[in-house]
């Protein structure tokens, strides 16, 4: 009987600026990796539904969270975005339009295309009309994107995937956590470089 192949999860958020300052570096740890490991994407969700403007002292906490991924990592980011949108804590609308995504096949696609029109272009994925917008721009058969994007269902999707997050011990994004003979263990995330989670990793196993 064959031995249960190892399951490298990623908790994310495609709303999280650290898992956009990570993703050159994770990058390189999923291609290393990826032939030894299955790897799945989880949704963390960091923030639930809201309609409210987010208040100012917020916006400015997080827009300098944005100043410090920049300067510790040289990631960049278009802080016109403050200027040119009413932003909201609301990360939910996102991580459906991820769900909804991965039906057809292009989870990734879709988490790199709202980090681009969030961080690069400004625009406020909060707003369905944004996650459309990335849909149309990434081929994705928009009928069956938007009924996705808007169904109960999803919603529960990823209020269970929530739940399993925590359950295994998440409680931040970017977050790794190796699955092997049924137990997960939380591997230490690197920021800068990919090599020593690669080895340690590749020691796990």
């Amino acid at each position: 009987m064959s031995e249960e192949k190892a399951t490298l999860y990623y908790v994310y958020d495609p709303m999280c600026s650290w898992c956009w300052g990570y993703k050159p570096t994770w990058d390189k740890v999923k291609k290393t990796v990826s032939g030894d490991i299955d790897i799945v994407y989880v949704l963390g969700g960091l923030a639930p539904d809201s309609n409210e403007p987010m208040p100012k002292a917020m916006q400015t906490q997080i827009a300098s969270y944005w100043q410090k991924i920049e300067n510790y990592l040289g990631t960049e980011f278009n802080h016109d975005f403050w200027e040119d949108n009413t932003p909201r804590r609301s990360t939910y609308p996102s991580c459906r339009a991820a769900i909804a995504a991965r039906e057809q096949g292009a989870e990734l696609s879709m988490l790199e295309a709202i980090q681009q029109a969030y961080y690069l272009n400004a625009k406020n994925p909060s707003d369905n009309e944004v996650l459309l917008e990335c849909a149309r721009n990434i081929g994705l058969n928009m009928e069956r994107f938007e009924l996705a994007l808007l169904s109960p269902d999803t919603h529960q999707m990823l209020l269970d995937e929530i739940a399993f997050t925590r359950s295994i011990g998440s409680n931040g994004f970017p977050s790794l956590f190796l699955k092997k003979d049924g137990e997960f263990t939380e591997m230490p995330i690197d920021y800068e470089k990919s090599e020593g989670t690669v080895a340690l990793l590749k020691s796990r196993l």
